[in-house]
């Protein structure tokens, strides 16, 4: 026989979630510092923009009040003021012709001749270049006016290194930081996934007590998060339902081992008894003739079983049509004329309702209350049978008169094997099973078996039927 090897685990939920937040905190952290290396450089160039305008403006202030073209060589005093002591500054100013020298050039620990691209322009902006060392240079050029009303182009360059270098900082800190702060997310998610996965190992503990013998353990829904809680209230519905249906079971199970164990008991004794010794044809019989009787017996019995088997099936296995409660009574009464006719009883019917169902099961289930109602009339009485409309629903009720049922038996009459009076039933050759099979059959029609009883007086069995939807009533 071939042997399949045993599926490879998976991972634990603990770890996939722990990777998921700790990639989730990657990506952030990741576009955090994208975000402040973008954010960094625009304010830089804002500020370094700025104060290429703030000098400007001042450069502007000293040309139109001071100085003429030819005394920008010989006095450029006032010039050289504004860009003394900022070794990041550049100062040049152009005549009419770009391509000449310059009129005056000054400031700047290394001066770095103007790119042909900026000499050639006469429009006013800010240009962005490297120099010969590869050095980056942010450069505004505007024109001006002279004392004597000559126009010169006036280039304010800033060496923009520091900024650079400023920026490289902030790169190299944050490749080294980084490792270390996922490293950081990474433990810092498995601990939290970890601490929020604790809860579950109680519903590990409540699984492993769980068995077919011991249904009785539950959840604890005090701590958990309201997620988990709805979960384990769910769980704990569960439970309780297996519970409730193992224990029915068992009940079942018991309770059908001892009404087969009468009958059995019974045919085994007889039996020995008959094969004991030598005996007439007539007493064998006889014999036979009671074993077949026990026969029937354990034939009903197992008959009612297997229609509860199939009544217990989903409704959606059931071909449920329009019927008539009057006509279906009306038909099982006829089925019954003979039984109330030889105990001289009365059977009345009155009213009609149509309900959603299958024919042949609210058949038996008319037919079961009606046998029993028959079965405990004294003679001469009368069973009526009344079909009502109520404001949700439809019933049909059985009502006797008889000794009637007392209040302690009336909420297990519809319970499997369940018999007020044992004896007389075996008697009577009943299986205890016919209320059984009753609410059964309302239980799949969406409704439900009720029972009452005055004791010497009446008693009444209400078959009650959800109300048939108006559309259908008039299709």
């Amino acid at each position: 026989m071939n042997s399949r090897p045993p599926p490879a685990p998976n991972n634990s939920l603990s770890m996939r979630l722990g990777l998921t937040v700790s990639l989730m905190g990657a990506a952030l952290v990741l576009l955090l510092a994208t975000l402040a290396y973008l954010a960094l450089n625009h304010e830089l160039d804002n500020l370094a923009r700025k104060g290429l305008e703030s000098k400007l403006e001042q450069i502007q202030h000293s040309l139109t009040s001071d100085l003429k073209s030819s005394d920008l060589a010989a006095r450029p005093h006032s010039l050289l003021d504004l860009v003394m002591g900022h070794d990041n500054l550049q100062l040049s100013i152009l005549g009419n012709d770009p391509r000449a020298e310059p009129l005056l050039n000054v400031g700047g620990s290394d001066q770095q001749p103007l790119p042909e691209a900026l000499r050639a322009t006469a429009a006013d902006g800010y240009f962005d270049w490297r120099d010969s060392r590869g050095e980056q240079l942010l450069s505004a050029s505007r024109q001006m006016n002279l004392r004597n009303g000559e126009q010169v182009q006036v280039v304010l360059s800033l060496d923009r290194s520091n900024d650079q270098a400023l920026l490289s900082a902030y790169l190299r800190s944050t490749v080294i930081a980084l490792p270390l702060l996922l490293l950081l997310i990474g433990i810092g998610a498995w601990w939290l996934v970890q601490r929020g996965l604790l809860p579950l190992q109680q519903f590990t503990r409540v699984a492993a007590k769980v068995t077919t013998q011991d249904l009785t353990h539950r959840l604890n829904l005090d701590k958990l998060p309201r997620e988990l809680a709805e979960l384990g209230q769910g769980i704990n519905v569960m439970l309780h339902r297996l519970d409730g249906g193992v224990q029915r079971l068992s009940q079942f199970s018991d309770d059908l081992a001892h009404e087969l164990r009468s009958p059995i008991s019974n045919l085994m004794g007889k039996a020995q008894v008959t094969l004991s010794r030598e005996r007439p044809p007539e007493e064998y019989k006889g014999v036979l003739e009671a074993s077949i009787e026990e026969l029937e017996r354990v034939t009903r019995i197992v008959a009612d079983m297997l229609f509860l088997a199939q009544v217990s099936q989903p409704a959606s296995q059931a071909r449920f049509t329009r019927v008539s409660l009057g006509e279906e009574a009306r038909r099982v009464m006829d089925l019954f004329a003979l039984s109330a006719e030889d105990k001289q009883l009365e059977l009345q019917l009155r009213g009609d309702a149509w309900v959603l169902g299958d024919r042949l099961m609210i058949q038996r289930a008319i037919s079961n209350l009606l046998s029993n109602a028959i079965r405990h009339s004294p003679p001469r009485g009368r069973v009526s049978l009344r079909v009502e409309h109520q404001l949700q629903n439809v019933s049909l009720s059985v009502s006797n008169p008889g000794p009637g049922i007392a209040d302690c038996h009336l909420p297990h009459l519809f319970e499997r094997f369940y018999r007020v009076d044992s004896s007389r039933t075996r008697a009577e050759g009943g299986t205890g099973l016919g209320l059984a099979i009753v609410r059964s059959i309302m239980s799949l029609h969406q409704g439900r078996a009720e029972a009452s009883s005055v004791v010497d007086e009446l008693t009444e069995f209400c078959l009650v039927f959800p109300k048939l939807d108006p559309a259908l009533h008039d299709s």
